[in-house]
C-alpha cells in the first residue's frame, strides 16, 4: 500500500509541475486544442477521445461510489474535469479514510457494510 501511495504522490507532483509549466507557456486555452485534435481524426485526436472516455468513466465511478448524492455528483464532475490531478488526491484521501481497505476505497463504506 505504501508503494501505491508513493505512486499517487508521484503522479500528483509530476502532473502538477508539468501543468504549471504548460499553463505558464501556453495559457489555459486547452479546449479548442483538445477538441480540435479530435475533429481532425488523427492520432492526437484518437488519444484525446480515449482520454475523454477515461475521464467520463472516472467521473461516473466517483459519483456511483457516493451513490449519486449531491456531493457525489459534484465530486464526479471534479473527477471528470480534474483528471489524474484530482484522482490522485482523491484516492490518497480515500485510502487514509479506509485505513487501506481497498474494498472500501473502491466500493464505498455503505456497500462494504451491506
Amino acid at each position: 500500500m505504501n508503494l501505491f501511495r508513493a505512486f499517487l504522490v508521484l503522479i500528483f507532483l509530476a502532473l502538477a509541475s508539468y501543468t504549471a509549466v504548460v499553463v505558464g507557456d501556453h495559457g489555459m486555452n486547452l479546449f479548442p486544442i483538445f477538441f480540435g485534435d479530435i475533429a481532425k481524426l488523427g492520432w492526437p485526436g484518437q488519444f484525446n477521445l480515449d482520454f475523454l472516455f477515461m475521464l467520463a468513466l472516472s467521473g461516473l465511478w466517483v459519483a456511483w461510489r457516493h451513490q449519486f448524492s449531491g456531493a457525489g455528483i459534484l465530486l464526479g464532475v471534479l473527477a471528470f474535469n480534474g483528471g489524474a490531478l484530482f484522482l490522485s488526491v482523491y484516492l490518497m484521501v480515500l485510502i487514509a479514510q479506509a485505513d487501506g481497505d481497498m474494498r472500501e476505497v473502491l466500493l464505498g463504506k455503505s456497500r462494504v457494510a451491506a
